[in-house]
């Protein structure tokens, strides 16, 4: 049976619906086939930053290519960490006793034993300063808090009721490990989250673009005012929101800046991006970060200084609802910080990944999640 020209109306729509069925095509994200994840067909982009406003641990910028892999839509929140609670049992660092023999290993020679109640199972809480503090002291609004951990991010007083769609925290490197394991997935490298947070921009200073704010709206939880004793609120949040609260970048991901900072699989030393590249031709293909934390390889105006000798430090990316340009800009993709990987603090949380096969499907219209 012979079928009808295409009325003038239909002419007009077709190069439309050609170009935006080629761009739903072109998403990454219908390319997953995991639950709650978006599969990145992998690539060349490139890693660090040589702007002025970039901290010296960025630089140079280079060259970095990552195989395909799948990575959470979602950094993980409280009710998807209690199933794995519930179905293991798994007790975190937070919440086991603190053994004093492994601790003094990481603290300068000669540092005396801490009271009893500093020993006793606990992480870091934020407190807010009453007023303008040194910001080159984070004791300034850290405080060791017994009883705090996952359940209760501020202290044994507080609670996750109500706020099961926020993103976990006090949550330390072996935790959100034990996780990814559990779930049959792993951290993420430096270089995939990297990738994964540009949403496709090339060099672009945010996850969404070049400018902060899109319309006068934000894009990202941070701290608005002055950091660490006044904040306005002026994005919606204090502390950390609900994942999904602000607009996803180019592959369909939320809170790649802001919120909570994510862990990386990768060892973290200052240095990296430096020594990694002796060539500005030179392409680093899925690079796995240092074989170790030298404490000797951090740069001057490191944001994570060594400032505890052999102390070994994972990669955390992504800032947090604590960030503030005032103090720290880190909630751009190129940002990078280095975390104690035994500590759990009230702004750091996780996400996962997991691996493609190189040769990936064509997409398929309506699997995005």
């Amino acid at each position: 049976m012979n079928r009808s020209a295409p009325s003038s109306h239909d002419r007009r729509l077709l190069p439309a619906l050609t170009l935006a069925l080629a761009a739903l095509y072109a998403i990454p994200g219908l390319l997953a086939n995991e639950p709650g994840m978006v599969a990145l067909p992998g690539g060349e982009f490139t890693m660090g930053s040589d702007a002025p406003y970039a901290q010296p641990n960025e630089k140079p910028a280079h060259r970095v290519k990552v195989s395909p892999f799948l990575i959470d839509i979602y950094p993980v929140t409280n009710a998807e960490f209690a199933k794995f609670v519930k179905a293991t049992g798994y007790k975190t660092v937070a919440e086991r006793p603190v053994d004093w023999e492994e601790l003094k290993k990481q603290v300068p020679p000669g540092t005396p034993k801490p009271p009893e109640e500093m020993l006793q199972p606990g992480a870091l809480v934020f407190q807010q300063t009453s007023g303008p503090v040194p910001l080159n002291n984070m004791a300034n609004w850290w405080v060791w808090t017994p009883g705090a951990s996952w359940q209760h991010p501020e202290g044994p007083a507080s609670s996750i009721k109500g706020r099961e769609n926020h993103p976990v925290v006090q949550i330390a490197w072996e935790d959100a490990n034990a996780y990814a394991r559990w779930a049959g997935k792993r951290l993420p490298t430096e270089a995939e989250w990297e990738y994964a947070a540009r949403g496709g921009l090339a060099d672009a200073r945010y996850a969404w673009g070049e400018e902060e704010t899109v319309d006068g709206k934000y894009h990202t939880n941070r701290w608005t005012g002055d950091f660490p004793y006044h904040n306005t609120a002026a994005d919606g949040f204090t502390g950390t929101s609900p994942v999904g609260s602000f607009p996803a970048n180019g592959y369909g991901l939320f809170d790649m800046g802001g919120n909570v900072w994510n862990w990386c699989s990768d060892i973290y030393h200052g240095a990296a991006f430096a020594e990694r590249c002796n060539s500005k031709t030179m392409v680093c293909c899925d690079p796995r970060g240092p074989a170790t934390g030298d404490p000797e390889r951090f740069l001057p105006g490191d944001p994570s200084p060594a400032d505890v000798p052999g102390v070994e430090r994972r990669v955390i990316k992504g800032g947090s609802f604590l960030c503030s340009p005032s103090y720290c800009e880190s909630y751009r993709p190129a940002a990078r910080r280095g975390s104690t990987p035994d500590t759990g603090t009230s702004h750091i949380g996780f996400r996962c990944a997991k691996s493609l096969p190189a040769e990936t499907p064509s997409p398929t219209p309506g699997a995005n999640p």
